[in-house]
């Protein structure tokens, strides 16, 4: 993992984003690539790890089909369930956060609060940075709570953004069957396009910005 000193960009491309993380050291992976009814046997979640400054994440530990899925390339990456600080759910729907039990010594973060054993914490999701390179930020559309984490990397913003897309197809709001304010979930779309060089969605595997990706 990389423990290198946090690196900061003031770059004009940076600035011109002012939700992209200023730190880019942080580094990725996914862990299981999901899907849905349309594209697999089931309903499963993209869930990924990202890490930086002794920070070790895991995002949206939703349903999968064996909890293998998540703690065997976990694995790989030289971590254990017990190693991971923390864990970011995007929303709380059952697909996103079934498997969050795996990882009993991290702090949970949502929309509003961390919590950590018996201690809630309050604090408004925008614009929390667990380190100079991780930023959550509120992206409501697709459930009234979600968030979105941006991860500074060396290569780019890398958008962890549970279910505002599915997967790089959409939905389009108009087919999506969970949405409760279709503007909302354009905006969001909108601000995380704008912030980020790749887009880690809820049940697919990660995409590119452009013209074809539905808002």
């Amino acid at each position: 993992m990389n423990t290198a000193p946090t690196e900061v960009r003031t770059d004009a491309r940076t600035l011109a984003r002012p939700d992209a993380p200023l730190g880019r050291s942080a580094v990725y992976a996914v862990l299981n690539t999901g899907y849905v009814g349309s594209t697999g046997p089931g309903v499963a979640a993209t869930v990924s790890y990202a890490g930086d400054g002794g920070r070790h994440v895991i995002f949206d530990p939703g349903m999968v089909a064996s909890p293998g899925h998540i703690l065997d390339p976990l694995a790989e990456l030289g971590l254990g369930a017990d190693d991971i600080t923390d864990v970011v759910l995007s929303h709380h729907h059952p697909d996103n956060i079934m498997n969050v039990g795996l990882f009993p010594k991290a702090r949970i973060h949502d929309h509003k609060a961390e919590y950590l054993g018996h201690k809630w914490t309050a604090r408004d999701a925008e614009g929390y940075e667990l380190t100079p390179s991780l930023r959550l930020i509120h992206t409501p559309g697709h459930s009234l709570e979600d968030i979105t984490l941006l991860a500074g990397t060396e290569s780019g913003v890398v958008a962890f953004a549970g279910d505002l897309w599915w997967h790089a197809e959409g939905p389009a709001p108009a087919d999506g069957p969970v949405a409760p304010d279709r503007e909302a979930l354009r905006a969001a779309r909108r601000r995380v396009l704008a912030a980020a060089d790749l887009i880690v969605p809820g049940h697919g595997a990660p995409f590119e910005p452009g013209d074809g990706v539905p808002l």
